[in-house]
């Protein structure tokens, strides 16, 4: 699948190695996405500059490796997809923003728990950028906003690089979600940063979520 280069700028740290290539395809389907991640994964050399995938998907269902269908309720004629990430299920659809972090974590000397800590902080700091408070919470990886989840995670590492990524609520419809136990949490309730009083775009948002990424993997290397 080819994944154009998007407007957003190429970026290079100190280290040239470390450079962080950008691509926003748009609306993309999720199978054919899948397995550009995981061609590019299996292919890529020890010069091979990483890449941050920004773009949507069509409505589907995705459990991760060691997901339960018992999480999944009446899905109606939205696909769902078992995949090699962890976590359990989430949805995916028009309106959400999807980063897909094809980085060498061997090379930028970053462990998988460190590299999640980065993707929430980006959310939690892109977040507090427009006025809205979110954090963290232990034992379940993503972000949230008092009690709804905003942003979920689902990593794979393989020969010490990572694929798949993080998926953030913008404006997405949100009535899928009650098809499912969103991370395998009963009754988890989710949000959008639309309803949040937050009125920028998706491209914004995608924008945004980039410079404070971007940023904290920098500060790692400091």
């Amino acid at each position: 699948m080819n994944l154009p280069v998007s407007a957003l700028p190429e970026t290079m740290s100190a280290a040239g190695r470390d450079r962080l290539c950008v691509h926003s395809p748009g609306l993309v389907e999720y199978a054919p996405t899948w397995q550009a991640m995981q061609d590019f994964t299996v292919t890529r050399t020890a010069t091979t500059p990483d890449e941050l995938w920004l773009l949507q998907h069509p409505p589907v269902f995705t459990l991760g490796r060691n997901g339960k269908r018992e999480h999944l309720h009446d899905t109606g004629g939205i696909p769902v997809m078992q995949v090699d990430r962890g976590g359990q299920v989430t949805y995916h659809g028009p309106g959400q923003l999807v980063a897909y972090t094809l980085l060498d974590l061997k090379r930028r000397r970053l462990g998988v728990q460190s590299l999640v800590r980065i993707l929430e902080q980006a959310v939690i700091d892109l977040l507090a950028d427009y006025g809205a408070l979110a954090q963290r919470r232990a034992g379940a990886p993503g972000v949230y906003v008092g009690e709804r989840k905003i942003a979920a995670l689902g990593l794979r590492v393989r020969r010490g690089c990572c694929f798949h990524g993080l998926s953030l609520n913008v404006d997405l419809d949100l009535a899928p979600f009650a098809m499912i136990n969103p991370c395998g949490y009963r009754d988890l309730q989710v949000t959008r940063t639309v309803d949040l009083g937050i009125e920028a775009t998706l491209d914004e948002i995608a924008r945004r979520f980039y410079f404070c990424f971007e940023n904290l993997l920098a500060m790692n290397h400091e």
